[in-house]
């Protein structure tokens, strides 16, 4: 619930205006106070009387409005609020956010916030994987801006693609997670989840079953409490968690990079299925049958062990890394052995024999594993075994739940 908040929401010129209305509703049933800016773009898609009935709130549009302004409202308003949510976030309003611009309301209210901001991306999808686009998401992301979406699917342009504004219920669900706090909320925290593809040639790969649900349950959990999440993923048909700075990778080697690349972090957990192997020299084009019926010769390398390179850390090693040990046979032994060998703090084990229905399901069997021996966790649901590993790590920080 968000009983007592206060959200100051920007509302961007696009065909996803029409959500903020709904959103503002809510957001009101959750309890919360709405104070709607309108830009002369949005109000070309919702009218001010709309928006201002449904806030039931005084509805702001202009920068130099003399009522306003002869107490420097701008200023008022942008830090009179728990969080600032621009929905829709246009790409002219994000290319403003990220070059500092402040030539309207909207973009000198940002300019002057203090309190968290977060946006919901919404346009074509051309315009979304345009360079341009993405470079200022990557400075806004950098900045601290928090982001939801965009979603995948059908346009009003006709096009399909990623670009459509999140949904409304995954919208107040990040205002909440942003605006939460907890026991985590100055923790960084990198994840990584799924398998990897090692390709052979453009259409084959070596892989595995992992579907990703785990690390997707472990990144929410800490998103729940507070955490920033950084979370690196490989093909995985699990959605992303909201409101986690989401990096999409194939290989091994990319996961690596992609986790050096995510700066330093207080806790790193390693629940990605990482293949161990990559075929050297893989192929251009498409290996084809031969009339002989010879079978292609393939040469393997081990790929780079990702939970070692970083429990080895010289220097920026996380306080606590953690990592997974998926096995078939002798499952805690392998598991206490792992540990060791990788120098990492925690090892979660568990038996991905097919019978167990372990891998690519909902349900998890965990044995804990750390320098004070084996803790066998009963079976339970994913989302549930996140939860008690995010509680671990709490405990291990010395922080408590706010």
């Amino acid at each position: 619930m968000l009983n007592g908040r206060k959200v100051l929401l920007i509302i961007g010129g696009g065909i996803a205006a029409y959500k903020s209305l709904d959103l503002i509703r809510r957001l009101s049933e959750q309890g919360a106070t709405v104070t709607p800016v309108l830009t002369q773009a949005g109000s070309q898609f919702v009218t001010a009387l709309s928006v201002s009935a449904l806030a039931g709130q005084k509805l702001y549009q202009n920068l130099f409005d003399l009522d306003v302004e002869s107490d420097i409202g701008h200023i008022q308003l942008s830090r009179g609020a728990d969080i600032i949510v621009v929905a829709p976030a246009t790409a002219d309003l994000m290319a403003k956010m990220a070059s500092g611009l402040a030539n309207d309301l909207a973009s000198t209210l940002l300019l002057a916030t203090d309190k968290p901001v977060l946006i919901a991306p919404s346009m074509n999808v051309r315009m979304w994987h345009h360079p341009a686009t993405q470079r200022n998401i990557a400075t806004l992301k950098t900045d601290g801006i928090h982001v939801v979406g965009p979603g995948e699917g059908n346009m009003a342009c006709g096009e399909f693609g990623l670009g459509r504004m999140a949904e409304v219920p995954d919208i107040i669900a990040s205002i909440q997670s942003v605006i939460r706090g907890g026991p985590l909320s100055n923790r960084h925290v990198i994840v990584t989840s799924g398998p990897t593809h090692e390709p052979i040639d453009p259409v084959r790969y070596i892989a595995n079953r992992s579907s990703g649900k785990q690390g997707v349950a472990i990144a929410n959990a800490l998103l729940a409490r507070g955490a920033r999440v950084t979370f690196i993923t490989g093909p995985a048909l699990a959605e992303h968690p909201l409101g986690a700075d989401v990096t999409e990778v194939e290989t091994a080697a990319q996961m690596l990079a992609a986790v050096d690349n995510a700066g330093p972090s207080d806790a790193a957990v390693f629940a990605a299925a990482v293949a161990d192997w990559h075929v050297v020299g893989a192929g251009k084009s498409k290996i084809k049958k031969t009339a002989s019926g010879a079978l292609p010769q393939f040469e393997l390398a081990e790929n780079p062990d990702i939970l070692r390179s970083v429990s080895q850390r010289k220097t920026n090693r996380p306080e606590l890394v953690i990592g997974f040990a998926a096995e078939t046979d002798n499952v805690v032994e392998n598991a206490i052995a792992k540990r060791l060998r990788k120098g990492c703090d925690w090892i979660l084990a568990n038996d991905v024999s097919p019978e167990t229905g372990i891998m690519g399901g909902d349900n998890n069997q965990i044995t804990f594993i750390s320098d004070t021996g084996a803790e066998k966790w009963p079976e339970m649901s994913k989302k549930e075994t996140a939860n008690m590993l995010v509680n671990k790590i709490i405990e291990a920080f010395g922080d408590t739940d706010t």
